[in-house]
């Protein structure tokens, strides 16, 4: 049977995709290194899962740490967007605490993730030491999320529902430091309990944050 002409474009546009392509094996690159971490993710498996040829991935990035960096960029940070810093963004109208305890409660215990640990975290312990571009990188996910807490924190002090004794810098530090730990935990005991605990705590101590009389849902 011939083909339409109205089929041969769309099964051209499906092979020049280039920026389909990209995301593919964006996608399947970054599995890979969050089940057996940068050093250890092999090329060939990402390429096997996306039937992509080693000459369109370099075509794409240039080297395997060029790889890295965009899991970084496009993938992680875009993880704490979705989780923290759009969340905090639509928050505006709430009150800050109650915002940041709604985005804590919404952290999902999923089997997957327990075993595997925070992908932002796996990566820091493993290259901060051991590549400065990683590191970087690294560090102005965690400077944003900290920057768009302490945001939130500051204008809670401005109309009275977040304790002017905070330091919010400080205090977003010590929310990040928290969560990620209580991770790192979950991850060890390979136990979504430990997570769930955590999470209870970190609700409890936020809740400390209230100015007096600032009220719930103020």
């Amino acid at each position: 049977m011939l083909l339409t002409p109205k089929k041969l474009p769309r099964r051209t546009a499906r092979l020049r995709d280039p920026e389909g392509t990209r995301q593919r094996l964006l996608q399947a690159a970054f599995r890979e290194v969050y089940r057996y971490g940068f050093q250890s993710a092999a090329v060939d498996t990402i390429l096997a899962s996306t039937n992509v040829t080693k000459g369109a991935l370099y075509y794409h990035f240039e080297s395997k740490e060029a790889l890295g960096h965009a899991i970084i960029e496009e993938v992680i940070a875009e993880i704490t967007k979705d989780r923290w810093l759009r969340p905090l963004r639509q928050s505006k109208d709430k009150n800050p605490i109650d915002a940041l305890i709604g985005i804590v409660q919404a952290i999902p215990a999923r089997p997957r993730d327990v075993k595997r640990g925070c992908p932002l975290v796996n990566l820091t312990q493993e290259m901060s030491l051991l590549d400065e571009q990683f590191r970087k990188r690294l560090e102005r996910i965690f400077q944003s999320w900290q920057e768009a807490i302490a945001t939130v924190l500051r204008e809670g002090q401005y109309t009275g529902t977040v304790r002017r004794d905070l330091v919010p810098e400080e205090t977003a530090s010590f929310l990040i430091a928290m969560v990620e730990g209580y991770e790192v935990l979950a991850k060890n005991a390979q136990d979504a309990k430990v997570w769930n605990m955590g999470m209870k705590n970190i609700v409890t101590w936020l809740s400390s944050l209230r100015a007096p009389g600032g009220g719930k849902g103020g």
